[in-house]
């Protein structure tokens, strides 16, 4: 990977979670933080929301997605497809465990930081990451003492190194 100094400048995203929005915990917290993260709202199932991420991202490189739950499992599908064009996943108590998420036929290359909460009753972490492993060469597992909000892990993140 080429040193950060001589990359072009990433489009971060957020995706947020299957009940959520960007009226979120989280988007607002980006919104605060780091207003360059660029965020919609999605609707729908897993299909027409990725219809939706492909058309937002249409001729768009260097993503580094944030997906929180279902919009991890955005991210994974999406990274996927697509992985020349992922810089970076964060994925946040990733939904891998929904949908009949299948990881891909080879492992992806792509940096990978999942944080997920050894609380988690949504997205069990014994369920979660096997499938990550299964779908990332390059992943960065952070257990936290939390639930699946990540309410305490979340704002403690180094935000300005993933972003990288």
């Amino acid at each position: 990977m080429a040193p950060a100094w001589s990359r072009p400048p990433a489009t971060i995203l957020f995706l947020h979670g299957l009940d959520s929005s960007t009226k979120g915990t989280k988007a607002q917290w980006f919104r605060a933080y780091f207003p360059q993260v660029g965020m919609r709202d999605y609707h729908g199932e897993l299909g027409h929301r990725l219809t939706q991420l492909e058309e937002q991202t249409a001729g768009v490189e260097q993503l580094i997605l944030v997906g929180s739950s279902f919009g991890g499992l955005m991210a994974a599908c999406f990274a996927a497809r697509h992985p020349e064009r992922c810089r970076r996943l964060v994925l946040l108590a990733p939904a891998l465990n929904f949908n009949d998420y299948r990881p891909p036929p080879a492992t992806l290359a792509i940096p990978v930081f999942l944080a997920i909460g050894a609380h988690d009753t949504v997205c069990p972490p014994d369920l979660v990451i096997p499938l990550a492993r299964a779908a990332f060469d390059n992943l960065e597992v952070r257990l936290a003492d939390d639930d699946h909000l990540l309410h305490r892990t979340f704002p403690c993140l180094d935000w300005p190194a993933l972003f990288t």
